[in-house]
């Protein structure tokens, strides 16, 4: 059944042919349908390299997985779907192993970190934009620990306030990013985090709410890892502190609430 939007926007599916949206775009996609039956793509013999692809893209996905949780509270900021891009990136560093076959090779962040620095959440208005007192920040990578160092915030010339909100928070997140090993003697599950259980492991430090019409004097935001730090740490794992600001609104019974889709975010450093 397709459902008809306007006069020429439509989602669903009619005579073989699919109408859906993308987040973050107002534009209908349209694709025909069909293809290959799934058993056809799981044993034919001339889709074995695309198996391979496809065992990686599953590790790009869990690589995904971790870049969200590692984010934190920072990642509901973001105002477009980020994990295709990640998906991408991972991709990418697939593709810079030269050293495995497809289907075997690692995605090593570790040794590609830049792939990920100033990385923003936002495509409208980045944090860059909307937060123009320049953040600085000091990290101990060993102790995982950070500090993220506000200089004085004067409101009316320092923060774009597109909503004209009375409210604002700021937040700072830390986590740890592993790298994605691949284990070619397994049949499945052939990718797992070089860090285990500790991949996409995170913590947030959140300010109270202040008012959008002042000026806020400097302030240094403080985080660490509360569980202390994971003794299986290596050299092949990566902290990805980032930083957000979210805008807030009085709610029922005199509350401050975040408001939905006001606030933004950045990847301040990948160490």
């Amino acid at each position: 059944m397709a459902i008809i939007k306007g006069a020429f926007q439509m989602e669903g599916g009619i005579r073989g042919m699919s109408f859906y949206t993308i987040a973050g775009s107002d534009k209908v996609v349209m694709r025909t349908k069909g293809g290959p039956t799934a058993r056809r793509l799981r044993y034919g013999k001339e889709f074995e390299k695309v198996r391979k692809h496809q065992t990686e893209w599953a590790a790009c996905i869990l690589f995904s997985k971790g870049l969200r949780y590692a984010l934190r509270e920072n990642y509901r900021l973001a105002d477009y779907n980020v994990s295709p891009v990640w998906n991408g990136i991972g991709k990418k560093l697939f593709n810079l192993d030269k050293e495995n076959a497809v289907g075997e090779r690692h995605l090593r962040l570790s040794v590609y970190r830049d792939a990920l620095e100033g990385f923003s959440l936002n495509r409208n208005y980045t944090f860059n934009n909307v937060m123009r007192a320049i953040p600085q920040l000091e990290v101990d990578k060993e102790k995982l620990t950070a500090s993220v160092q506000f200089p004085r915030i004067n409101t009316g010339n320092d923060l774009l306030n597109v909503q004209k909100l009375p409210y604002f928070r700021l937040i700072v997140s830390m986590g740890i990013i592993s790298d994605i090993i691949c284990n070619p003697e397994k049949t499945y599950d052939k990718y797992v985090p070089e860090t285990g259980a500790w991949n996409g492991v995170s913590y947030s430090t959140t300010t109270e709410w202040f008012s959008a019409n002042d000026i806020i004097p400097e302030q240094t935001i403080h985080v660490r890892f509360e569980e202390g730090i994971p003794e299986e740490r290596t050299d092949r794992d990566t902290v990805l502190v980032s930083v957000g600001i979210e805008f807030g609104t009085t709610a029922f019974g005199g509350t401050i609430e975040a408001v939905k889709r006001a606030g933004c975010a950045r990847v301040l450093a990948v160490l």
